[in-house]
């Protein structure tokens, strides 16, 4: 009897444990994201307080400043502006290095400038382990490596990453894969799934 009774403890324990970490695996994503998403707006809501205590007030108004600057700056009067800022900040020692490093990276993800546009396959460890990562230069003559490019492949579950100069032969296109999803799939580890993009066919 009582062998039964520890049998069915075991069972209920094995299907309770189950049933946590199905539950773990539906809300920690989702409370992670809640929780990132709640420290962002609450550390720039704060700015404001506690002159004015309006909940929101504080997120809109950057966020819109920032849409603000970046319809200012199209005009081309205000791009000239602008563009002699960066110019200073540029041949400003310290600051040079700071503002053009975090410029840079900016521009890598957005904009005219954007970098991380080519997913690819490179080959660095290994004759047959392959890495994802996206081409940044296609030309590092400048390094005395010709026929090289330049590929930054990021880590998983991190903001970090690892730059390689390889021969191009160690480089596989993706055509079919976005650079969006490539970046997901890398960071994610692997574990999810890759939509491919389907070929356009021309009209006629």
């Amino acid at each position: 009897m009582s062998l039964k009774i520890r049998s069915f403890g075991r069972f209920i324990y094995k299907v309770i444990l189950n049933y946590f970490l199905q539950g773990l695996i539906i809300l920690a994503p989702i409370a992670v994201t809640a929780v990132a998403i709640y420290t962002i707006f609450d550390k720039v809501d704060s700015i404001l307080r506690p002159s004015i205590n309006i909940p929101g007030l504080g997120f809109l108004i950057i966020i819109g400043g920032v849409i603000l600057v970046g319809w200012i700056s199209s005009f081309f009067v205000m791009s000239r502006v602008l563009s002699i800022f960066d110019h200073w900040l540029e041949r400003t020692p310290v600051i040079k290095f700071i503002y053009s490093s975090l410029r840079d990276f900016f521009e890598a993800f957005a904009g005219n400038k954007r970098k991380f546009d080519k997913a690819v396959l490179v080959n660095v460890k290994g004759e047959d382990v392959w890495q994802v990562g996206f081409i940044t230069q296609e030309d590092t003559a400048e390094f005395d490596l010709p026929g090289y490019v330049a590929v930054y492949v990021p880590q998983s579950y991190a903001l970090a990453g690892q730059l390689y100069i390889v021969p191009r032969s160690k480089v596989r296109l993706l055509p079919k894969v976005s650079a969006a999803e490539a970046m997901r799939f890398a960071i994610s580890g692997g574990v999810t799934e890759v939509e491919v993009e389907e070929e356009k066919i021309p009209s006629a």
